[in-house]
């Protein structure tokens, strides 16, 4: 798959509508599987702070709930984003809850984990959290382990709004 392929995703947003990524042309995008109850869970707070920072200039956060870590993401669409806007104030897109693994994988991550492997080559995704940075073009530039605090991914958000 190219990567503008990239562009050709559509996957369903909380209420079950299409979320055409073409619309994402031109941004850069850190797209994130997420859970409520895990004890990454609180990166939502620096998620937040760097949609708020950097919206503005073409850079948008996606959220992936997934229950498949541990069933640590057991609510419904609709909960799940209650929980995020309430308890973190999140006010980027949590998209439909999806598998980011095995027989039922999303195109999302399909195509994500085939741009980019993650350590030692392996190409699952090993925890909730876990970041893909996505230039303004479509590409995947890089692939962050949950053990990454999203504030760390600032100097390389900065670096590709600037290009």
């Amino acid at each position: 798959m190219s990567s503008s392929s990239f562009y050709s995703l559509a996957p369903k947003d909380n209420k079950g509508e299409p979320f055409p990524f073409k619309q994402l042309e031109g941004k850069v995008v850190l797209i994130v599987n997420v859970a409520s109850k895990c004890g990454f869970t609180p990166q939502y707070d620096e998620l937040e702070k760097l949609f708020s920072k950097y919206n503005k200039q073409n850079f948008i956060i996606l959220g992936f709930p997934c229950n498949q870590f541990g069933n640590q993401e057991p609510g419904s669409d609709e909960e799940i984003a209650q929980f995020c806007k309430t308890k973190y104030g999140v006010s980027f897109p949590i998209l439909k809850k999806i598998d980011v693994n095995g027989n039922n994988v999303d195109p999302v991550y399909d195509f994500l984990k085939n741009e980019k492997s993650g350590m030692l080559g392996l190409n699952r995704i090993k925890w909730n959290f876990e970041k893909f940075l996505i230039d303004k073009h479509g590409k995947v530039v890089e692939r962050y382990s949950s053990l990454t605090k999203p504030h760390t991914l600032e100097p390389e958000i900065e670096r590709l709004i600037k290009e």
